[in-house]
């Protein structure tokens, strides 16, 4: 039976060590999808991948053999072997699966619960499978519903209200390192949504000598004008590192922009001046060994996490709110996929059954020569109600079905006991033969 499957690391079951190598950038993603959708087990693939997380969700035929074929897809892009990443994998199926993307699109499974930014992330990794021809009618439906329960649960909930995005955490943790920061010289690596939130929430604090970094110029001067930095070219880094008391990189290199050699030049320039450097990129754009230098403190995304569990407490209400229209919206999705999947095991239960009676009819027409046209339709009306009859009560009860395991059993049971697949066809069995009542009273009648 086919089934939804959900599987990934996030920032709960992995180190940003493997995050990082799991990372999909766009083009990667493409790839992925290809190589998911080429096996013939999954008909339908969806590839998430943010800072904390990285997901696959499958609609497949085989749920064990397209779990397997999309561990072995995850290890190879990790560049290891699936039996050292199964430890910090999580493998869902069914309703778990499709309430996992319904509470990763609310910012209920993030890491600061109630961002925003997921939102959007999650309707663009949507929007890249459906243009990759990757996704059909059940994880087009999944996504859309995950994406409207979502938006739902942020309008009717305060979830999002006073929830602080990753790039402010960034900047509440330099302004306890240091102190005010009004006064601070601050380097912003990146053009991208984070580092437009980390700008803006430094002109919160009042910074005024802010400088955008980026490798696409022009993107940076619009970022820069709109809150009052400057913009400067990627080959002026060095300069600036020898001058900022703060650097915040968020850019989506598949390198290190900060390398240890390069920083150590930098830190003698320097002297005593202490330098805080922040690493909001997954895979990180800040080589670790820079935490080497004395005067120099490094934080990256594992390190925020104690910060982020201070600012979400007391939020657990709005949560539980948020949690019952989530459950509310995944239950309509659940009760159209069980229509998806009780709708065709019904029409083919009642194709046989009308191919039975044919069958019989048939088989049986010598038998009755002495009958009229219209006696035959009348017999021909009656078998088929009979048989229509039979199959009301399990038809019925197989729509009402409890939930979707019991549904999914169900089904798979009718398919196999009345031989719905082709490879089971009862068809190949012997003619079904109508006895004559008075051939069978009179051989009564001489026992």
């Amino acid at each position: 039976m086919a089934e939804v499957l959900a599987l990934g690391v996030s920032h709960k079951t992995a180190p940003l060590e493997l995050r990082e190598r799991l990372a999909l950038t766009e083009g990667r993603s493409v790839s992925v999808l290809a190589e998911l959708v080429a096996a013939a087990e999954i008909a339908e693939a969806a590839a998430i991948s943010t800072c904390n997380r990285t997901e696959l969700y499958l609609y497949a035929s085989d749920p064990v053999d397209a779990e397997s074929h999309a561990l072995s897809v995850l290890a190879r892009v990790a560049e290891t072997r699936p039996t050292e990443l199964v430890s910090h994998l999580y493998s869902l199926r069914g309703e778990p699966a499709v309430d996992q993307l319904y509470r990763v699109t609310a910012g209920l499974d993030s890491m600061i619960v109630g961002e925003a930014e997921v939102q959007g992330q999650v309707k663009r990794a949507y929007e890249l499978a459906l243009v990759e021809d990757a996704t059909g009618p059940i994880l087009n439906r999944m996504f859309r519903g995950a994406l409207g329960a979502g938006k739902r649960a942020r309008t009717e909930t305060a979830i999002s209200e006073g929830a602080l995005s990753v790039p402010q955490v960034a900047v509440e943790l330099a302004q306890r390192t240091l102190g005010d920061l009004e006064q601070r010289s601050v380097l912003v690596i990146g053009a991208g949504e984070t580092a437009e939130l980390t700008a803006r929430a430094l002109a919160a604090r009042g910074v005024d000598a802010i400088f955008i970094a980026n490798r696409h110029h022009d993107r940076a001067i619009g970022l820069a004008q709109r809150f009052g930095g400057r913009a400067v070219r990627f080959e002026e880094l060095p300069g600036l590192l020898a001058e900022a008391d703060i650097v915040v990189s968020s850019t989506s290199s598949p390198h290190y922009v900060i390398e240890r050699g390069a920083l150590g030049e930098m830190m003698e320039e320097r002297g005593e001046q202490p330098l805080l450097l922040i690493d909001l990129a997954v895979p990180r754009d800040i080589h670790p060994a820079c935490r080497e230098f004395a005067r120099v403190t490094v934080h990256d995304m594992d390190d925020l996490q104690s910060l982020v569990e201070r600012n979400t407490s007391g939020r657990e209400a709005e949560a539980r709110r948020a949690e019952a229209i989530l459950e509310a919206e995944r239950l309509r999705f659940s009760e159209w996929l069980s229509g998806q999947e009780v709708r065709p095991t019904i029409a083919a239960l009642r194709e046989r059954a009308d191919a039975i009676v044919e069958r019989a009819l048939a088989e049986n027409d010598d038998r009755w020569e002495s009958l009229s046209d219209a006696d035959r339709d009348r017999m021909r009306a009656m078998a088929r109600a009979i048989a229509n009859r039979i199959l009301h009560e399990p038809t019925l009860r197989l729509k009402r079905g409890a939930d979707a395991a019991e549904l999914s059993a169900n089904v798979h049971a009718l398919r196999e006991l009345f031989g719905l697949d082709p490879a089971s066809d009862p068809l190949e069995t012997g003619e079904a033969e109508v006895t004559d009542l008075d051939a069978r009273r009179r051989a009564r009648d001489q026992r």
